[in-house]
């Protein structure tokens, strides 16, 4: 398994403070997608960043590989919004992970 960095860049830098309905909705079916896979255990951690005036959201899965990284990007329903969301995939050769919490 690997570990990989994504970032969601979103249309505009002031997203998601002047986000349209259309844009919202489409906004909570992404956050019900990585919920999903929090669940089953490929996302490690996700959520928003909040930089400058906008911001732009985070998520760290454990895959098999890089093509598997990028097939759990592409199935993000904000990317087939076809509202200008992009992804950047970038490996993580290694990490440091804290013990679970009990």
């Amino acid at each position: 398994m690997a570990y990989f960095f994504l970032r969601l860049l979103p249309p505009r830098p002031t997203f998601p403070h002047d986000g349209t309905g259309e844009e919202m909705a489409a906004m909570k079916r992404h956050v019900e997608y990585w919920h999903r896979h929090a669940l089953a255990g490929s996302a490690v951690i996700v959520g928003p960043v909040f930089e400058g005036e906008g911001a732009w959201g985070m998520a760290i899965v454990e895959v098999e590989d890089q093509p598997a990284a990028q097939l759990i990007a592409d199935g993000d329903p904000i990317i087939a919004s076809g509202f200008g969301f992009r992804f950047e995939i970038l490996p993580m050769p290694s990490i440091i992970l804290r013990p679970p919490a009990v």
